[in-house]
């Protein structure tokens, strides 16, 4: 089958357009024939060398498409079935075929949701929710302020805030161009970066970031604030969490990874994925996509790193 491989940990001209084996469902599995295959921040890391992957790799953590076959134990899917999936835990879904764990998959049966957009949904949408409802534990009324408001992570951040009962809703941007696209993801005020500071204090800042913005998101948080972070993306270095600021000023900072969190919790993270599924499907989730041929996952790379990207990008693979 076709698969993009990373042969060599580099930039994104690394990226190569092969052809692999087909894998087969192990116990508890499924095999999908990928449709589509969301772009994720997370797999240019792994294309960087800085998560820990065996080469040659695929990357991929994100998928829609049918059933293709179950393995051994597998209940309650159906092979031709329209799903969409998390193949976060090992990757794969940069291929035409790809195995996931069976807990991790969203049939799409009585959805009115297309394969492509399906494809956008598993990973940022699911993160949300999670991080916001299980790890952030948001109440009605609580005020959330979120970094990076018009990316793939960041729009859907806005919505959930808003599906889970949050107040007042801030997000920033880099550039005046995106205010209006975040302002249409559920957010009240979207400022630029550099005005963050004067936004006021909120009971739950989100950070996939880094770097400076780790710093600011503390000081944004009013007593018993929660900071959840959610990445790095300025490739910055770590800061560090002074405790005892923490303590003297009744703060909370949580991390939340989904990789980690689907491969020990899998049937948590499954309900997380469906309840995104239908929330989309219903209209309550917006999803703003735009696809690339498979073989132009080099191309979507580059958009991503340069945060040129506003929603989501999803690569075509075999798109039907």
């Amino acid at each position: 089958m076709k698969a993009i491989t990373i042969p060599e940990f580099g930039g994104p001209d690394v990226l190569l357009l092969d052809d692999v084996k087909v894998p087969e469902p192990g116990a508890g599995q499924v095999a999908i024939d990928v449709a589509y295959a969301g772009a994720n921040f997370a797999e240019i890391l792994y294309r960087q060398g800085l998560a820990d992957v065996p080469l040659p790799f695929v990357p991929g953590i994100e998928v829609s498409g049918r059933v293709r076959a179950l393995g051994p134990g597998v209940e309650g899917l159906r092979v031709g079935q329209p799903v969409a999936a998390l193949t976060i835990v090992a990757g794969g879904g940069y291929a035409e075929v790809v195995t996931t764990a069976a807990d991790l998959v969203a049939p799409l049966d009585g959805h009115a949701l297309e394969l492509g957009v399906a494809a956008a949904v598993p990973s940022n949408s699911t993160t949300a929710f999670l991080a916001l409802d299980r790890v952030a534990r948001i109440e009605p009324g609580e005020s959330v302020f979120v970094h990076a408001a018009a990316g793939g992570l960041g729009s859907q951040l806005g919505q959930a805030a808003r599906l889970l009962g949050a107040g007042r809703v801030v997000g920033t941007v880099g550039s005046p161009a995106k205010v209006e696209t975040a302002r249409a993801f559920g957010y009240d005020e979207v400022v630029l970066r550099g005005e963050a500071a004067g936004a006021g204090r909120f009971d739950v800042v989100v950070d996939m970031v880094g770097g400076a913005a780790r710093r600011l998101s503390l000081d944004l948080l009013a007593p018993m604030g929660r900071m959840i972070v959610l990445g790095n993306a300025s490739g910055a270095a770590d800061e560090g969490m002074p405790a005892n600021e923490l303590w003297l000023a009744n703060r909370t900072v949580s991390g939340f990874n989904l990789a980690a969190f689907s491969a020990a919790s899998p049937a948590e993270a499954g309900r997380a994925l469906r309840r995104a599924v239908s929330a989309a499907a219903r209209g309550d989730l917006r999803v703003r996509m735009e696809s690339l041929p498979l073989a132009m996952a080099a191309e979507a790379h580059r958009r991503i790193e340069s945060g040129r990207t506003t929603g989501k990008l999803v690569l075509e693979v075999t798109p039907r």
